[in-house]
């Protein structure tokens, strides 16, 4: 939790008791339905949660927007995102039955309001968002090819309409068909911990009708 404090100032008391509250919750399910590495799960903060929130540091989502998670596992990064942005709308999708069950029971158990999920392959969702955020569940032009079709044609962000991502080691040669509309940023620019070291958040533009 500390971590989170360190980084992310101005929380609010629902926040931190939301935050507070997932290392219990993930190990409790973890130790039911793996969806932690259960080497990993001492980390959750460090390598979940603040990664997840490496998104908060490119973009401030606005009031009311709307974003899709492609593949949210157990809630990354969808779950530590809604809880920094209450006003926003969330929809976590997973193809994976249990994983859906783990991010659904503890985004309830920590009363989380701006959530929803679906159990689907992500090309079935049909709605329209402003962003899809996603933790590098495929390369990048997979990514872009199955939520083109989600991507809201209004934009109300500094940034334009499209995909998020987190990834890690090198990313050019996936980005290289994006190279016009991509950005990419080094976590280790705002987070000074050696985990952060490789990773980075890649963002590509997707405008309605092109690629």
């Amino acid at each position: 939790m500390e971590l989170i404090q360190k980084y992310f100032t101005d929380l609010s008391e629902e926040q931190l008791r939301q935050f507070a509250a997932l290392q219990a919750l993930y190990e409790d399910w973890n130790a039911k339905i793996n969806v932690i590495s259960r080497k990993d799960i001492g980390n959750l903060y460090e390598h979940h949660v603040l990664h997840s929130l490496g998104i908060a540091k490119v973009v401030r989502f606005c009031k009311d927007a709307r974003v899709m998670d492609l593949g949210t596992g157990g809630g990354f990064p969808g779950i530590p995102l809604a809880i920094l942005f209450p006003d926003t709308k969330f929809h976590l999708v997973d193809s994976i039955g249990k994983k859906i069950r783990v991010a659904t029971e503890v985004a309830q158990a920590i009363g989380l309001k701006n959530v929803t999920f679906l159990h689907a392959r992500a090309e079935e969702e049909k709605g329209l968002f402003d962003f899809v955020v996603s933790r590098a569940v495929m390369p990048l032009p997979d990514l872009v090819k199955i939520c083109q079709k989600n991507i809201s044609p209004d934009s109300r962000h500094a940034l334009p309409n499209g995909l998020i991502c987190l990834k890690g080691g090198e990313v050019e040669t996936e980005i290289h068909p994006f190279k016009h509309q991509a950005l990419t940023w080094n976590l280790k620019d705002f987070f000074e911990e050696e985990f952060f070291e490789t990773k980075k958040a890649v963002f590509v533009a997707i405008h309605k009708g092109k690629k």
